[in-house]
């Protein structure tokens, strides 16, 4: 394929996911509602008045959780367009195997958001409350705010839990090999503490909750790199060896 034709496919590919989206957020107009009122009423949540500090906060709250849904929806979708894009220029077993990264990289965005959600967001919240209790201060909780802190912990745990996923993609490309990952393990390391300090409130517990699952998880994508490593060193040694054996 030309330069053109590339850019033309790609063009269609972005075109579908657009339109995607669009039905998509169609869908989450119906499933915001729901899940809102779930959101407030949820065990960490349920001791705590919602208060609309703006005549807009509510509506605003509204079209933020439609377009997150119609997000996390089509985002299966838009991985699976990006590896009909990419496809073409690989072999079939390649093919089959980063096909198998999109159910992949949605069950760990899940995995993530549950995480945060389930465990780090109702030991933060109960923190913070007790330290407004401490203090006797009598807390006012605007639904903006709430939600805006809740979107804060969990989406950039979904999108962090996709290393794995990332790191085999870029290792079978080989522009990421294990002992890269080794190389700069310290370094990684501190960009991972930084964005823990970003997500969470300044504490040292809630920190290290956030902290400590992040390093294995990269902990995590140098194995998982080391195996796609091997594959792809062998596969290259099948490659080279096969004109012989003809």
């Amino acid at each position: 394929m030309t330069v053109y034709e590339h850019i033309t496919e790609l063009r269609k590919r972005l075109i579908y996911v657009v339109v995607f989206f669009l039905f998509a957020v169609v869908g989450g107009f119906f499933l915001s509602e729901p899940l809102i009122k779930f959101l407030q009423h949820a065990d960490e949540a349920k001791h705590l008045t919602m208060n609309a500090f703006n005549l807009t906060d509510p509506v605003k709250i509204y079209l933020q959780v439609t377009f997150i849904i119609g997000a996390v929806i089509t985002s299966p979708f838009a991985l699976y367009q990006l590896w009909a894009f990419i496809s073409p220029g690989l072999y079939e077993k390649e093919r089959k195997v980063t096909l198998s990264y999109i159910p992949m990289s949605v069950f760990l965005f899940l995995l993530g958001v549950s995480f945060s959600y389930f465990i780090l967001f109702p030991f933060v919240v109960q923190f913070m409350t007790n330290v407004a209790n401490n203090l006797n201060i009598e807390q006012t909780i605007g639904i903006n705010e709430y939600f805006q802190f809740l979107f804060q912990i969990t989406l950039p745990f979904g999108i962090l839990f996709q290393l794995p996923v990332v790191v085999m993609f870029l290792t079978r490309l080989g522009l990421v090999t294990p002992m890269l990952l080794r190389g700069i393990r310290k370094y990684a390391y501190f960009v991972l503490l930084v964005i823990a300090a970003f997500i969470t409130p300044p504490e040292l517990l809630s920190h290290m909750m956030v902290t400590v699952p992040l390093l294995i998880l990269y902990e995590i994508s140098i194995w998982i790199s080391a195996i796609s490593y091997r594959k792809v060193l062998k596969a290259e040694t099948e490659a080279l060896n096969q004109p012989h054996n003809e």
